[in-house]
């Protein structure tokens, strides 16, 4: 099934008739679609009820730099603040991650969306696309702080989804423009880049999204249309049993597949729950792509449906939310 891309701040016709195909599991959101709070309120309202069948409403609300709702939101410092002060004192920053997971999340929830793609668990080594969404560069570090942030998501709500799968951090090459292609065997992968994948597994992390980096030791494919990568490894051996996402089959990295009907059946193929499909453009070739293909794990679709949300007026009358925000901004403050 898909998660597709919308072009504006409200739903056009020919958006709704693509929310009501049946191989459309969701939508994923993005600044192009966000003016104020009111307004991506409105929106998501719109999407429920465009179609009687359940949504999923997502978005990349990770902080620094990639906050794609800022006006009315909490500033939310990038990942890799914490990582700079968990040496001094790990347990304040592990907390610290745990707050801006949950005021993330519970901001999220309030405006009517089921998810954010997070947490980043890449390790922060140089990669061009993650640099400070990583927490830190130490595998055992990256660790602690994905069970942190996995349990202030599950506090506020939301499921957690770990990306990307099997990490993107220790290569250059940023997949929205380039291939990416690491050289290392899976026996240092994984006491490496995978040993934060499998502490939030453990953690009850509820996704996976997986990388558009190839790993020519392991598998001739990609990892995102390997079902090396996705059924034997991650499935099997490290036993997750949760939903996995591609990522956005429009990145560059992904056109090693072939075309938009490839890329979806190779994803598809491979053991992918759900596809993503962000830009707006390839929207009405994936529809096409999917039309002689069965539907596969609509359960996907209720396993990441967030739960007991409260508006925003609940949200900014509790307590805790200002005092996550003054931490969070007193923290900041202090790395200045």
């Amino acid at each position: 099934m898909l998660i597709i891309g919308i072009s504006g701040h409200a739903l056009s016709a020919a958006e709704r008739e693509c929310l009501r195909d049946p191989c459309v599991a969701g939508v994923i959101l993005f600044a192009r679609n966000f003016a104020s709070r009111e307004q991506v309120s409105a929106l998501c309202n719109e999407v429920r009820d465009a179609v009687s069948r359940p949504l999923l409403i997502c978005v990349d609300q990770e902080g620094g730099p990639v906050q794609r709702f800022r006006a009315g939101f909490s500033a939310l410092p990038a990942l890799a603040t914490f990582g700079k002060h968990y040496a001094s004192d790990p347990q304040a920053a592990l907390a610290l991650a745990h707050e801006h997971a949950w005021l993330m999340a519970s901001e999220i929830r309030a405006c009517g969306l089921d998810l954010s793609f997070a947490p980043v668990v890449d390790l922060g080594r140089g990669n061009r696309a993650i640099g400070e969404r990583a927490f830190a560069a130490e595998p055992e570090v990256v660790a602690a702080f994905t069970r942190a942030y996995v349990a202030g998501m599950h506090a506020a709500g939301m499921p957690a989804t770990l990306k990307h799968f099997p990490g993107h951090g220790s290569v250059l090459e940023d997949t929205h423009v380039d291939a990416a292609l690491d050289p290392r065997p899976l026996v240092q992968l994984r006491g490496e880049d995978l040993l934060p994948f499998a502490a939030g597994i453990a953690a009850g992390a509820d996704a996976v999204m997986m990388a558009h980096v190839s790993y020519p030791a392991v598998d001739a494919q990609a990892a995102g249309y390997s079902s090396h990568w996705i059924n034997t490894i991650l499935r099997a051996q490290m036993g997750f049993r949760g939903v996995v996402f591609s990522d956005d089959i429009g990145m560059a990295a992904a056109e090693s597949a072939g075309g938009v009907k490839a890329r979806i059946g190779a994803h598809l193929d491979a053991g992918c729950d759900l596809v993503l499909v962000c830009a707006p453009a390839l929207v009405e070739d994936a529809l096409a792509a999917m039309a002689a293909r069965p539907l596969s794990n609509t359960a996907a679709i209720s396993a990441l449906l967030g739960r007991g949300a409260c508006g925003w007026d609940q949200l900014l009358a509790t307590p805790r939310r200002s005092e996550a925000e003054r931490a969070l901004s007193a923290f900041e403050s202090t790395l200045i």
